[in-house]
This record gives C-alpha cells, structure tokens and sequence, in this order.
C-alpha cells in the first residue's frame, strides 16, 4: 500500500468508501439495495473494516449516521485504528451529527455530493456556504464532495471556504438533477447508469486543483466489473487505477466501495493495486 500526506494525516492512498454497508447498490438489478443492508450487521462491518487494515488500508469515508458511529465507536473498542473522513449524513441534525463525529476521532468532514449538487443545481449556493461555515467549526478540516467537475471549477474560481474535495469520476446526476439525497428521498440508485466519457471530462477538471482530491466511483459502482471473469475484472481494476492515479497528484487518493459476500473484493482491489503501485513507483 501507498500513503500520502492528508494534512498531516499518513493515510492511505486507497480509502474505504461506505456505500455498500448503508446498501446503496448502483448495480441493483445484480444485487439489490436489500441485499448490501441484509449482508452487512455490525460485525460483518467490522470484520471488512479490520481486514482493510490487515491489508494496509487505515483510512474510511463513513456516513455520519448515529448507527454508523456506533459501529465505529465498537470498532475502536476492538482496536481499530483507521482514519475517519466523514461525510455529513442529510437527515441529521448538524450539531448533534457534528459532536458525534469527532467523539470517535474524525479528522475531517465533507458535505455530500448530493446535498452540495442540488444546490448547484438549483442556484443555491448559499446554502454550501452555510454548511460549510458550520463545518469549520469543528476544527477539523473540511471538504465537498461532487459530481459535477465544474463544481470544483467554481469553488477555486471563487475560493470557496473547503479544504479538500470529494470527486465523482462520473457525473450520476444526469437523471437526478436538482433531486434530494435518497438518504431523504428513499429513492434507490436502480437505473443510474455511467458514461464511460465523464471521467476524462472529470480529470482534466481536476488535474489542475493544488487542495487534496479524493476521487470516488473510480469503478463506476462497480458498473464497469460486473459480468467479467476474474482476469478481465482485475485488468478494469488495474486500468482504472493507472487512468485516476496519473492524472491527479501524487498526494491525491481514491476510494473503493467493497461488498465482501459474494467475493473478497478488498483482497483483490488492494492486489491489484500493489502489483500497479509497484510497476508505477
């Protein structure tokens, strides 16, 4: 494993994203919302949390729902030592949600793609601001997350009060635009499909911006694995890591969602990345 700099932070430069354990699924009609919530209790969480470290991942994008933080108090219990990066759960109130997140050790904290591209969406930049003001007060530093690169764009244009950014490799809001979180909405993510076009598009946005960058849905949501034996899975893995990877920064970093059940996801992502890591460094 890699690790660069966040801050003063030694994290790695593959992260866990946390989808999948909340069971949203961008690959539905393979497995189901139901299925990621059925498949991940608190210790299969835990488990896949602990095993990312076995494998030198130590650094999470978990949501800060109070379930989800109760699990990471647990975790912590048992000895885990992953970083936190968190990202603002919609329905909950932010100064509760903030307390909550640093009682276990947060060292950063971001506003949800979602949340901040509606208000892009729909001219309500202010309302970013807002969050982001409020953010700032937790001492710890901030970002946005995005699907839209000309969001990016636009917040260095105008020097927008954010530490770092969260950036989609594809745009998935192109049949949601100016639609609410499905944390508030309860819509699944069934029908939201990838446009192989957008992460050019999303790179040569973001190739240029100094602040950190954590590229997400580097696999399209796992869109661009299914149906491919292992040797075609691992060469999308490897060329997705060789695309992201040298277009950003050296000190930028990726996450990966992983669901454990029906393969060892984990296993492979980080193997994958090492044999790439090797051949690149």
């Amino acid at each position: 494993m890699k690790y660069v700099d966040f801050f003063g932070y030694n994290i790695s430069k593959l992260i866990i994203g946390d989808n999948p354990f909340n069971g949203h699924s961008y690959i539905t009609e393979y497995v189901p919302d139901e299925e990621m919530l059925d498949y991940h209790t608190e210790d299969k969480i835990i488990e896949a949390m602990h095993k990312a470290e076995e494998l030198g991942i130590n650094t999470m994008l978990p949501l800060a729902d109070p379930y989800i933080i109760r699990i990471l108090k647990h975790y912590r219990n048992n000895g885990g030592k992953m970083n936190f990066i968190f990202q603002l759960y919609a329905p909950m109130n932010i100064d509760v949600s903030m307390r909550q997140m640093l009682s276990v050790d947060a060292i950063g904290a971001y506003i949800s793609g979602s949340f901040v591209d509606v208000r892009y969406e729909t001219v309500r930049n202010k309302e970013i601001f807002d969050m982001l003001e409020k953010l700032r007060k937790m001492g710890i530093k901030i970002g946005i997350g995005t699907h839209h690169p000309e969001v990016v764009k636009l917040s260095e244009e105008e020097n927008w009060d954010t530490d770092f950014y969260l950036a989609c490799m594809y745009n998935l809001r192109r049949q949601r635009e100016g639609e609410e979180s499905g944390f508030l909405t309860g819509k699944s993510k069934s029908g939201v499909k990838i446009y192989p076009g957008d992460r050019q598009i999303a790179l040569d946005v973001l190739k240029d911006v100094k602040k950190p960058i954590i590229a997400f849905k580097i696999f399209g949501g796992g869109q661009m694995l299914v149906e491919k034996n292992e040797a075609e899975r691992r060469a999308s893995i490897e060329e997705a890591y060789d695309t992201v990877f040298t277009s950003l920064k050296p000190n930028d970093a990726a996450a990966i969602g992983i669901f454990q059940k029906h393969h060892d996801q984990l296993t492979e992502d980080v193997s994958v990345f090492n044999e790439w890591a090797n051949k690149e460094f």
